[in-house]
């Protein structure tokens, strides 16, 4: 069983974040207007999935500033902040914050993405929310790079993602 850890309090996971080399599975998650996004509704875009516990934290909110100031601007790419946060809160947020170029999703209806992307937390403070995690998909949904941080306080590895997009033609 995957684990990660908050304030070195071992949380254990749902399973373990899709390999490289594999199909990412797809999804039916929540936009911030209440309507479904599916992988499907992203063909054709290099994708960065940046799940995050919630964006109510300082370090989930970093890390929507990074990525939308970061990766927004990339051709042919999409990035998708990933929570359980509700989408009301998640568009205050991004209207707050003036992030424009990261696309909010919410797990609100449905947990199965975080089961079938293995960051479910399982026991904890935060058990029923996502781990920090970062997985960049090619215009196929090929994962080519996941990254899995180990601490959930920690920010994730921006320029390793940014790196693994540029190999993507």
């Amino acid at each position: 069983m995957t684990t990660v850890t908050r304030l070195g309090e071992t949380i254990h996971l749902s399973g373990e974040l899709p390999r490289i080399g594999t199909i990412a599975p797809d999804f039916c998650l929540t936009r911030t207007d209440l309507s479904d996004a599916t992988l499907a509704d992203y063909a054709g875009k290099r994708k960065v999935l940046s799940i995050v516990p919630s964006l109510d934290t300082p370090t989930c909110a970093m890390s929507a500033r990074q990525f939308n100031v970061r990766a927004a601007a990339l051709a042919d790419t999409v990035v998708l902040n990933i929570s359980a946060d509700l989408p009301f809160a998640a568009a205050r947020f991004c209207e707050t914050e003036g992030i424009e170029g990261v696309e909010a999703l919410s797990m609100m209806r449905d947990h199965r993405f975080a089961t079938d992307y293995g960051v479910l937390q399982l026991d904890g403070p935060m058990a029923g929310l996502a781990a920090r995690a970062v997985l960049v998909l090619d215009r196929n949904n090929l994962v080519i790079h996941t990254e899995l941080v180990p601490e959930i306080r920690q920010e994730a590895d921006y320029t390793a993602a940014l790196a693994a997009l540029e190999t993507i033609e």
